[in-house]
């Protein structure tokens, strides 16, 4: 199959075209570093040619919810206009699982936004809600740390390796459309302040985490409003596997 990824070029893209292409599929690579604007469509007609399916990998910038939902839109739309025109037979959006039960955050009112308009778009399709990757817990602590401090949420998580992730996306791509997929998770529930201790150590660092809710984690996200539903699939790797890898 001729299959595209948009962002191309972000972790989960390049890890969803390697699995891709490891399965002897054609991939077609969206990003706006390689001539393709999703935010103007430039580049999209000629790009999605002959494409079978779509998988959007895309992630927004940072930005106030307004911005982020108009990012989202903007792109999806476009996306989905040109899929329809070459005749893509199948899109698939990776989404997050819990968007939905979480109000005022920014990046998932933008998800929100990207599934209203796959669900009514067009084009048939598959929307994929995955849980927080493995690395999410070091990647959050280091967007506060100063000086060796760094505050974290104590969010309940249940993590899945990145990899895995791309391996489901490079499936589910290569097949029909499925709708709302069940949602995909990793194997074992973390609490993401001892994720981020355990990452730490594995990279030799020595960081003082300060669990509080603040900024974009606020309580509503506490409990098990971020662990899948029932039904979901779950991936193999565990954290514990993936930190002994990349570490």
């Amino acid at each position: 199959m001729r299959i595209a990824v948009a962002g191309a070029t972000g972790n989960i893209g390049a890890l969803t075209i390697a699995a891709l292409e490891a399965g002897g599929h054609e991939v077609v690579r969206i990003a706006r570093s390689l001539g393709v604007d999703l935010t103007t469509g430039e580049g999209l007609r000629s790009a999605l040619a002959g494409v079978d399916a779509v998988v959007d990998a895309t992630n927004a910038p940072p930005a106030d919810e307004a911005e982020t939902v108009a990012f989202f839109g903007a792109a999806t739309r476009n996306l989905l206009a040109a899929e329809a025109e070459a005749g893509v037979r199948h899109h698939v959006l990776l989404s997050i699982v819990g968007i939905h039960r979480v109000p005022g955050n920014a990046h998932y009112a933008g998800k929100r936004e990207q599934e209203r308009l796959v669900e009514a778009g067009p084009v048939p399709w598959t929307i994929v809600p995955v849980t927080q990757f493995h690395d999410f817990a070091g990647m959050v602590a280091g967007w506060t740390e100063r000086d060796g401090v760094a505050t974290i949420a104590p969010l309940l998580v249940q993590p899945i390796a990145p990899e895995d992730v791309a391996d489901v996306l490079a499936e589910i791509a290569a097949g029909r459309p499925q709708g709302r997929y069940a949602d995909v998770a990793g194997p074992e529930p973390q609490d993401l302040v001892d994720m981020a201790r355990r990452t730490f150590e594995a990279r030799g660092r020595e960081i003082r985490l300060v669990p509080t809710w603040s900024g974009l984690f606020g309580p509503e996200m506490a409990g098990e409003v971020l662990l899948p539903g029932e039904g979901a699939r779950i991936a193999p790797t565990t954290f514990d596997e993936w930190l002994a890898k990349s570490a």
